[in-house]
């Protein structure tokens, strides 16, 4: 890994001057070094085919960002978590060297995730596709009524939910969203997909586990405002009638981890208290 990418967090003050010191390190190795705000989404998307490795100093937002970028071109990322929670993140700040040194030394494994593929359907017309490492979520916008959502899986109905809205999750984003909608914690390592209603009324409060080969449809049934967010970043406004399909994406998220291979675990415990 010669080529690396520092993508630092423009609103958490310590994330630059840390990417900073991390590049005069490493420049002193002969690596080439590229300093980028994560949110120039743009500039990162020009450059991600000719690098080796992104390292994002942030919280999970910022990993969920890279991984949409790095998804296609299957460029792996070491996380630094500089955020609140740091599901998805391998080192803390007092250990980047430490973990980067590790990585260009080839003593890390690779943990692929699954992502997911969002299709938004107009009138039977692909509007646009979107990708997610989280989740795909349909909800209502600024009006406090609930929707009906007609939810079918492999072409068949299975629900039409009343209710704030729905989320379509991976299992990593099983502890994101869905969690605080109640829904189960999955192993990061399942493929399957998790279906959870928002603020349900008057119909099912369950979540569903649907196998990783899925497609799932939602389609707005009502005349109020309504909106698909993926990753909590992305933000599209829906009408009544729009279809969202929701499928595995053929793209993963490659995450370099050199902790052991239960880790995650350890990680919740941590993290949930």
């Amino acid at each position: 890994m010669k080529r690396i990418a520092l993508l630092f967090h423009p609103r958490i003050p310590e994330s630059r001057p840390l990417a900073e010191g991390i590049a005069e390190e490493l420049r002193s190795k002969g690596l080439d070094l590229w300093l980028v705000s994560a949110w120039e989404e743009g500039k990162i998307a020009r450059r991600i085919a000719e690098l080796d490795l992104l390292v994002t100093l942030g919280g999970d937002g910022t990993i969920l960002r890279a991984a949409r970028l790095a998804a296609a071109h299957d460029t792996p990322i070491l996380a630094v978590n500089m955020g609140h929670l740091g599901f998805l993140a391998e080192a803390e700040p007092e250990e980047v060297m430490e973990k980067l040194t590790a990585v260009l030394e080839g003593d890390y494994w690779v943990e692929e995730r699954n992502m997911l593929q969002a299709t938004l359907l107009r009138g039977g017309t692909q509007i646009e596709a979107y990708e997610a490492l989280n989740d795909v979520v349909v909800a209502r916008g600024v009006m406090a009524r609930a929707l009906h959502l007609t939810t079918s899986v492999d072409g068949e109905e299975v629900i039409t939910y009343i209710a704030d809205g729905v989320i379509v999750a991976t299992a990593t984003g099983s502890t994101a969203y869905s969690l605080a909608a109640g829904g189960p914690i999955l192993d990061p390592r399942l493929r399957e997909l998790l279906v959870t209603p928002i603020a349900p009324h008057l119909s099912a409060t369950r979540s569903l586990v649907l196998p990783a080969h899925s497609e799932i449809r939602v389609t707005i049934e009502s005349d109020q405002p309504a909106t698909l967010t993926t990753d909590g970043q992305i933000h599209q406004e829906l009408l009544n009638g729009d279809t969202v399909v929701v499928r595995a994406s053929e793209h993963l998220c490659r995450l370099l981890r050199t902790q052991p291979r239960d880790y995650f675990y350890k990680t919740l415990q941590k993290r949930l208290k």
